[in-house]
């Protein structure tokens, strides 16, 4: 029996540099952003036009707004869908908040449904029960990167005639049944920041096939593309951002972006073959789950942000998530910590806080409903965090060093019995609000 390393033993992983985890840096995006700042051009359009074109192509789709944020992308996409005050948008409450928050300055409210234990997105079960006359879109996330089960919302949203918006922010380049996430709804918003897997700096996008969308989401944030307007009941009001807001991209982001468009799509390809092989070695092994599509399923990942693992602690006679996480940590996976986004709906901020002073919680302040949820309403978003892991995001395909990893994960399963002893359970909260410096 081998000793864990948080027991004494030597730890599995010997290669701790960070090389396996780092992102290619080329020279020709070194080069474009120079261009860039040489030519002064950091504020202009010209090349997040361009941007927007390449990524809007790349997914088969008529229109590409770039914005200074993925949560900017998300409130042009909400706008342009046509959300405003009274309306309600249906969100799963384990997510990142500007899946759904920017609806409070619209006006509009969020109504939470709970997750699929598996896929760890909206349960497409949990959906129509929630609707009312005020419902006006779903908003879709391809949480940690796993397509939602699209085959199962669209119909919902077509029979109650309402949008769905796709949140692609953790699912960049991944595909449902043979087709990119993002393309399936009225509109889609992705996070381009520097954490996510296609990069570019604190950016966004928002794309769709709907001409009035795009055009009232430029009429939102975008006040010096107007002249794009062609809708003449738009165009008249134009000039002045309607929303306030001045969302345009930075052109040091769109410039990375075009090199990002043409190098991602191959740099995928290598993160998904080396997140497989990990998986693939512990395969069969108690306790643990991989949060990835069934094999011949023509789903993937794309870029693998966010990788998770479930965990089954009743196959490891009850181990708390957190002592099979810091054994982990032991044995060299620094990645390891337990659960991932806590559940909204047990914020503070959706139940008790008034925003803007209307005098009343902002979540309620224009329903005809009382829509917060109390605690054991949405029972898998609240399990989730004693549920999932984080793994390793390894961004190369590096069999010897991938072992290593998988050699740590199989040691402490291996040997869970000696972690029993001093198991110390979890503590009251895991996971985080957000999950860029977990």
């Amino acid at each position: 029996m081998s000793k864990l390393a948080i027991l004494g033993g030597q730890p599995e992983v010997k290669n701790t540099s960070n090389d396996i985890f780092m992102r290619n840096i080329t020279k020709e995006m070194e080069e474009a952003v120079l261009k860039v700042l040489h030519e002064w051009k950091m504020s202009s359009t010209d090349i997040t036009i361009e941007f927007e074109r390449a990524f809007a192509d790349w997914h088969g789709m008529k229109y590409g707004l770039g914005c200074n944020t993925g949560t900017a992308a998300l409130h042009c996409a909400m706008f342009g869908a046509g959300i405003g005050v009274g309306d309600e948008i249906i969100c799963q409450s384990t997510t990142y908040w500007a899946s759904c928050l920017p609806a409070f300055s619209l006006g509009a409210t969020i109504v939470f449904a709970d997750i699929d234990p598996e896929s760890l997105c909206i349960d497409p079960d949990d959906i129509e029960h929630r609707l009312s006359p005020r419902t006006k879109a779903i908003m879709v996330v391809h949480y940690a990167g796993m397509p939602a089960d699209m085959d199962r919302i669209i119909p919902i949203a077509k029979k109650h005639n309402i949008k769905i918006i796709e949140d692609v922010s953790h699912a960049h380049g991944a595909l449902y049944k043979g087709k990119m996430v993002g393309t399936f709804g009225d509109v889609s918003g992705y996070s381009l920041m520097s954490g996510k897997a296609f990069a570019i700096g604190e950016a966004g996008i928002m794309l769709t096939n709907d001409r009035d969308i795009y055009e009232r989401a430029i009429l939102f944030g975008h006040y010096e593309r107007h002249s794009e307007i062609q809708n003449p009941e738009l165009a008249k009001f134009a000039g002045l951002p309607w929303g306030g807001y001045k969302y345009r991209m930075h052109q040091m982001s769109s410039a990375i972006g075009l090199v990002q468009v043409r190098q991602f799509q191959k740099d995928m390809v290598e993160i998904d073959r080396a997140m497989n092989y990990f998986w693939d070695l512990l395969e069969g092994y108690p306790g643990i789950r991989a949060h990835r599509p069934p094999r011949n399923s023509n789903c993937t990942k794309g870029g693998w942000y966010c990788a998770l693992g479930r965990y089954v602690s009743e196959e490891l006679e009850g181990l708390s998530i957190s002592r099979f996480c810091e054994a982990l940590r032991a044995e060299g996976v620094g990645w390891a910590h337990p659960g991932a986004n806590k559940p909204l709906h047990l914020h503070p901020l959706f139940h008790n806080v008034d925003v803007y002073r209307h005098g009343k919680p902002t979540r309620i302040v224009f329903s005809d409903r009382d829509v917060r949820e109390k605690i054991g309403t949405l029972p898998n978003a609240e399990a989730m965090a004693k549920k999932v892991f984080a793994v390793p995001w390894f961004k190369h395909y590096w069999p010897e060093r991938i072992q290593e990893y998988a050699n740590a994960f199989k040691k402490v399963i291996e040997n869970y019995k000696q972690l029993l002893p001093g198991d110390k359970g979890d503590p009251e909260e895991l996971g985080n609000w957000y999950l860029s410096k977990r």
